[in-house]
Protein backbone atom coordinates (compact mmCIF):
# COMPACT_ATOMS: atom_id res chain seq x y z
CA UNK A 1 0.00 0.00 0.00
CA UNK A 2 1.26 3.67 -0.90
CA UNK A 3 1.28 6.34 1.40
CA UNK A 4 1.07 9.92 0.66
CA UNK A 5 3.00 12.67 1.37
CA UNK A 6 2.23 12.94 5.54
CA UNK A 7 3.00 8.96 5.97
CA UNK A 8 -0.70 7.80 6.35
CA UNK A 9 -2.28 4.91 4.20
CA UNK A 10 -6.19 6.40 4.07
CA UNK A 11 -5.37 9.68 2.99
CA UNK A 12 -5.61 11.26 6.40
CA UNK A 13 -3.24 14.22 7.16
CA UNK A 14 -1.23 13.24 9.85
CA UNK A 15 0.70 16.22 11.79
CA UNK A 16 3.38 16.42 14.92
CA UNK A 17 1.66 19.49 15.60
CA UNK A 18 -2.20 19.13 16.16
CA UNK A 19 -4.08 21.85 15.54
CA UNK A 20 -7.09 22.76 18.26
CA UNK A 21 -9.89 25.12 16.46
CA UNK A 22 -11.46 27.36 19.15
CA UNK A 23 -14.62 28.49 19.07
CA UNK A 24 -14.90 31.78 21.07
CA UNK A 25 -18.16 33.02 23.01
CA UNK A 26 -18.81 36.26 22.78
CA UNK A 27 -20.82 37.82 25.62
CA UNK A 28 -23.63 40.62 24.67
CA UNK A 29 -25.28 43.08 26.66
CA UNK A 30 -27.09 46.14 26.45
CA UNK A 31 -25.80 49.38 28.26
CA UNK A 32 -29.83 50.61 28.38
CA UNK A 33 -31.97 47.32 29.90
CA UNK A 34 -30.99 44.12 31.15
CA UNK A 35 -30.85 42.39 28.10
CA UNK A 36 -27.72 39.88 27.27
CA UNK A 37 -26.98 37.01 25.09
CA UNK A 38 -24.51 34.82 24.42
CA UNK A 39 -23.10 33.88 21.15
CA UNK A 40 -20.25 32.43 18.77
CA UNK A 41 -19.06 34.12 15.62
CA UNK A 42 -21.40 36.78 15.12
CA UNK A 43 -20.52 39.82 13.97
CA UNK A 44 -23.35 42.15 15.75
CA UNK A 45 -26.09 41.50 17.46
CA UNK A 46 -29.56 42.87 17.79
CA UNK A 47 -32.82 43.23 19.90
CA UNK A 48 -35.92 44.83 21.29
CA UNK A 49 -35.04 47.15 23.85
CA UNK A 50 -36.85 48.06 26.80
CA UNK A 51 -34.71 51.32 27.31
CA UNK A 52 -34.85 52.58 24.08
CA UNK A 53 -39.28 52.02 24.24
CA UNK A 54 -38.81 48.70 22.45
CA UNK A 55 -36.80 49.92 19.16
CA UNK A 56 -34.56 47.54 17.34
CA UNK A 57 -30.84 48.52 19.28
CA UNK A 58 -27.88 46.78 18.63
CA UNK A 59 -26.14 44.69 21.69
CA UNK A 60 -22.49 45.51 22.50
CA UNK A 61 -19.82 43.42 23.35
CA UNK A 62 -19.44 42.55 27.40
CA UNK A 63 -16.86 45.48 28.39
CA UNK A 64 -17.26 48.04 25.56
CA UNK A 65 -18.05 51.71 27.01
CA UNK A 66 -20.26 53.47 24.59
CA UNK A 67 -23.93 55.11 24.68
CA UNK A 68 -26.54 53.72 22.42
CA UNK A 69 -29.02 56.24 22.05
CA UNK A 70 -32.27 56.88 19.88
CA UNK A 71 -32.63 59.78 17.22
CA UNK A 72 -35.88 60.92 17.13
CA UNK A 73 -37.11 62.40 13.65
CA UNK A 74 -37.02 66.11 13.08
CA UNK A 75 -38.26 66.56 10.15
CA UNK A 76 -42.21 66.66 9.28
CA UNK A 77 -43.69 63.53 8.27
CA UNK A 78 -46.38 63.52 6.07
CA UNK A 79 -47.70 60.33 4.34
CA UNK A 80 -44.45 58.50 5.28
CA UNK A 81 -44.78 55.33 6.90
CA UNK A 82 -42.00 56.25 9.57
CA UNK A 83 -40.60 53.77 12.53
CA UNK A 84 -42.12 54.86 15.25
CA UNK A 85 -40.99 53.95 19.30
CA UNK A 86 -43.58 52.59 21.85
CA UNK A 87 -44.97 55.81 22.84
CA UNK A 88 -45.86 56.56 19.29
CA UNK A 89 -42.64 59.35 18.51
CA UNK A 90 -41.07 59.02 15.41
CA UNK A 91 -37.57 57.65 15.49
CA UNK A 92 -34.72 58.71 12.75
CA UNK A 93 -31.68 55.98 14.01
CA UNK A 94 -30.62 54.14 17.22
CA UNK A 95 -26.63 55.29 17.18
CA UNK A 96 -23.90 54.12 19.41
CA UNK A 97 -21.25 56.52 20.19
CA UNK A 98 -17.91 55.72 21.59
CA UNK A 99 -15.70 57.48 23.88
CA UNK A 100 -12.79 57.51 20.79
CA UNK A 101 -15.42 59.48 18.73
CA UNK A 102 -16.65 56.18 16.74
CA UNK A 103 -20.03 55.16 15.95
CA UNK A 104 -22.69 52.93 14.61
CA UNK A 105 -25.78 54.06 13.29
CA UNK A 106 -28.45 52.05 12.32
CA UNK A 107 -30.89 54.43 10.29
CA UNK A 108 -34.72 53.66 9.99
CA UNK A 109 -36.10 55.39 6.29
CA UNK A 110 -39.09 56.38 5.48
CA UNK A 111 -41.29 53.99 2.93
CA UNK A 112 -43.48 55.78 0.60
CA UNK A 113 -47.09 54.91 -0.50
CA UNK A 114 -48.17 54.22 -3.83
CA UNK A 115 -51.51 54.96 -4.90
CA UNK A 116 -52.40 54.32 -8.72
CA UNK A 117 -55.86 54.82 -9.52
CA UNK A 118 -57.87 55.07 -6.44
CA UNK A 119 -56.14 51.68 -4.97
CA UNK A 120 -54.27 52.30 -1.77
CA UNK A 121 -51.42 50.34 -1.93
CA UNK A 122 -48.89 49.85 0.95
Amino acid sequence: MERDDHGSADGCVQSDHPHVILSAEQHWVCPNCPATAVTEGQTNRFHRCIGLKLLLAPMVLEGTVCRVRAVEREDYVGDEVVRCDAEGRPVAAVVTERPDGSNDCVAFAPVARLRAAGIDAR
